[in-house]
């Protein structure tokens, strides 16, 4: 099964609420280095933690990432963003884009930038974090962008298993961090996210649902598209 233990990690998007916690529980659980990674690192109190710079929309950034943690073992695909709208027809054709860019080509390209890496340390570990929103489309071009990642990963998963490479995808609600500020209901704490997803990566798991509404609306992609979306009904004439 893969291991944090001994693993070296490269979390994107480290400085949030999500990736702080990220960082820190692979070092508990025996990570040797963490790369905590963001547009403007931060300092860490910990030598086993090197800040890195990196845009995960930039081309450039990811090639120096590459190049300068080349002995990644486990990439955590984590950084990611909201649109300033959830409806794709207010929403500008530029913010689209870029919300495009930050959650799914960003994860997309830094994979196959770490491919040759990961893929040469047998039981490396590749974890992409998508949301409830990829099978449920409340958030417009953001439920969109982690649809396709879901895709991605999946593709990805079957690529990368024949070179030993571990692929497990992240399904949740809304995680008590600063990006879902503006929702109201139940918030999952980061540090519970984080704890599931490492067991599941050490339990050999290729997905987690990591909480009921994430459980639940997987369930319902099997039933008919008005159940999902029961306002559809109000639409009728």
């Amino acid at each position: 099964m893969p291991s944090l233990d001994g693993a070296v990690v490269l979390v994107t998007g480290a400085n949030g609420g999500i990736g702080t916690h990220f960082v820190h529980d692979a070092l508990a659980r025996g990570a040797v280095k963490v790369y905590a990674t963001a547009r403007s690192p931060r300092a860490w109190d910990n030598d086993r933690i090197v800040p890195l710079t990196l845009d995960v929309t930039d081309r450039t950034s990811i090639d120096a990432a590459v190049a300068a943690a080349a002995d990644v073992t486990v990439l955590v695909n984590n950084a990611g963003a909201t649109p300033p709208s959830a409806s794709l027809l207010d929403v500008t054709e530029a913010d689209i884009r870029a919300n495009m860019e930050t959650n799914f080509f960003g994860p997309v390209f830094l994979a196959r930038a770490f491919a040759p890496i990961l893929a040469a340390n047998k039981g490396s570990v590749l974890i992409d974090v998508h949301s409830v929103a990829s099978w449920y489309a409340f958030g417009g071009a953001y439920s969109a962008s982690k649809a396709a990642l879901w895709s991605a990963t999946n593709s990805l998963r079957i690529e990368f298993a024949p070179m030993g490479v571990h692929v497990t995808g992240v399904h949740m609600g809304y995680v008590d961090t600063d990006m879902a500020a503006h929702a109201d209901g139940p918030k999952m704490l980061p540090t519970r996210l984080v704890t599931t997803v490492y067991d599941a990566v050490e339990a050999g798991e290729y997905e987690v649902l990591a909480d009921d509404l994430t459980k639940g609306v997987k369930a319902a992609l099997s039933g008919p598209v008005e159940a999902l979306y029961p306002d559809l009904h109000s639409t009728e004439a």
